[in-house]
Order: structure tokens, then sequence, then C-alpha cells
């Protein structure tokens, strides 16, 4: 069972050195922005705790990981101002993940699209089951995935990001996934998934956490200039998502679901 808060939920458990952060939202897991907003203060929070080492997130329920950004939010936007926040709240997720000091695991159980497969390609590394499988599917609702890209395309190549991001329609496996190295690891079974994650973050925590430090930083080396690069992507995005034909498009598409 997932969360039936409207504004989201976030919850954060502590085990020795290992954080386990766990967001939900009624909506498939998407992001709001205030949960999005959540989600960069406690990341930065757990990072400048001395006494963690390691950071695992993950998502509720036992369907969808995440749905990506909040179609309910979209169609509330009215301001050039309000959509440019809106999606620079991705943006600084993605960055708050790729500034913290400490490694960041991701486990996976269900579909991701858009946002979502922002946020695993924003991880160190991810633990997936065989059902979490990817799509991007900005380009069909009469946007494009600008933020997220850099995150997608220094995991998957621009190859990777041109099959996703130009095949708005179609589903991604978690074995594609793998090859393209979005994913580190793929299980056939949630149980199986459950277990190994909590092994291998709970073994990765007990590891110095100078040394966890130096490996984050030498990973994410040559994105320094991403906090200006993803804060224009945003505003590029917020001008495609006010058009009237967006609107629509996201507004019948949310009917569908």
């Amino acid at each position: 069972m997932g969360t039936t808060r409207k504004e989201g939920s976030l919850y954060t458990r502590l085990d020795g050195g290992l954080a386990i952060l766990e967001f939900g939202h009624p909506s498939s897991n998407s992001l709001n922005s205030e949960l999005l907003s959540r989600l960069c203060k406690e990341i930065e929070s757990l990072g400048a705790n001395t006494e963690i080492a390691l950071i695992l997130i993950q998502s509720e329920g036992d369907r969808a990981f995440c749905a990506g950004a909040s179609f309910d939010e979209l169609l509330e936007i009215s301001t050039p101002e309000q959509s440019t926040a809106f999606f620079n709240g991705f943006a600084r997720l993605i960055n708050s993940m790729r500034t913290c000091p400490i490694p960041i695991i991701g486990k996976v159980h269900g579909k991701a699209v858009g946002g979502g497969v922002g946020l695993i390609a924003s991880c160190d590394y991810v633990m997936a089951s065989d059902k979490a499988s990817l799509r991007l599917s900005e380009i069909g609702l009469g946007i494009a995935p600008l933020v997220i890209a850099p995150a997608v395309e220094r995991k998957a190549g621009v190859s990777g990001l041109a099959e996703l991001a130009l095949a708005p329609s179609e589903w991604k496996s978690a074995y594609w996934a793998r090859e393209r190295g979005l994913f580190s690891k793929v299980f056939e079974s949630r149980s199986d998934l459950d277990k190994e994650t909590e092994f291998f973050a709970a073994d990765l925590a007990s590891h110095s956490r100078d040394a966890l430090m130096l490996m984050k930083r030498a990973l994410w080396e040559g994105t320094e200039h991403w906090d200006d690069l993803l804060t224009s992507r945003a505003a590029m995005t917020g001008k495609l998502a006010l058009s009237q034909t967006t609107q629509q498009t996201i507004s019948a598409f949310k009917k569908k679901r």
C-alpha cells in the first residue's frame, strides 16, 4: 500500500551509517513541487550528517516506482514563472543528488516515467526488479526531457538518451536499462530485490565514509556546470509546458490513466 496523502509523503529511517529515504504519492509516486523540495532538503541534511555514510532511496507501494512530474500540478500552472519554478524543482533534485557528499543507492521496484527516470539516473548505484521498465514520455506530451537529459546521458550515453526520448510511447525493459548502465543489478522477484539491496547497502555503509566520499566526488567529476545548465533547461521546459497543445495533451492523457 502507498500513501493517501495528496501532498505526498517522505520518511527517513536510520540504520547505523545507512539512511533509508522513502517517498510516496497516491498518483503512482509522482513528484509535485512540495515533494521535490522535501527530497532536496532531506538529501542535503543527510549528506551533512557525519554519522551517515550512504543513502538508499526507494518509493512506497508495490506498483510504480515513480510516475514523474505531477500532472495535477502541471495543469494548474498558468504563468512562465510558475512553470519554470516547477521544472526547476527537478533541476534542484538532480543537483542535490549530484552534490551530496556520500553515495546514493536506488532501489527500483516498478516502472518509472520521465522525472522518475531522472531520479534513477542521478543515483550512484541502482538495484532494480525485472518489472522496472522505463519510459520518457515527454515528447509525446509536447514537452522534452531537457532537465533530466544530462543525468540520463551520463549513464546511458547519447544513443541511450535518444532511444528513450525519441520513442515516447515505448517502454524499455529493466534488462535494457542494465545494459545501458542505468541499472547495476536486476532481480527476478521483489523479495530478492529487497533482500539483496538491504544486504548490499548495509555492507557498503559499513565502510570508510571518507573513502566513499572521495569515490562519490570522482564519479561526478566534470559536472560542476550542471547548476547553470539544469536551471536553463528548466526555463526551456517551462515554456513548452505552457503551450495550449501541451496542456490539452496532458489533460487528455491524465483522463486515460
